[in-house]
């Protein structure tokens, strides 16, 4: 599955080379990680938050949010987010700032 290269681009443009963000294809599409733990990603157009368990059912709340599954199992925890919720760009980095401090809380791999 590709994924959608304009949001990929947003994305790198939020965090400078030198923020310690790494990029890798996983699930068919492109994750950004810190620290070693993935935070967003690109599914298709759908962004992928991963928002943690706490605030996860706020997340859903959200407009345009909806639980991450894959596999008939939501992975709670991690949202996605279908572009109208990304769109604006305030909303993305919103959305890419809350999980990069979530994952900030994460041991280091």
């Amino acid at each position: 599955m590709a994924y959608d290269e304009g949001l990929a681009e947003r994305l790198r443009e939020l965090f400078p080379e030198n923020a310690g963000i790494a990029e890798k294809k996983m699930f068919g599409g492109l994750c950004l990680l810190s620290r070693g733990h993935m935070f967003v990603g690109i599914v298709g157009e759908a962004l992928m938050a991963r928002v943690g368990p706490e605030a996860y059912e706020k997340a859903l709340r959200r407009p345009h949010a909806r639980p991450m599954d894959f596999t008939g199992r939501p992975m709670k925890g991690y949202v996605f987010v279908d572009p109208p919720g990304y769109e604006d760009d305030r909303d993305l980095k919103r959305w890419a700032d809350e999980s990069l401090k979530f994952v900030a809380t994460l041991p280091e791999k």
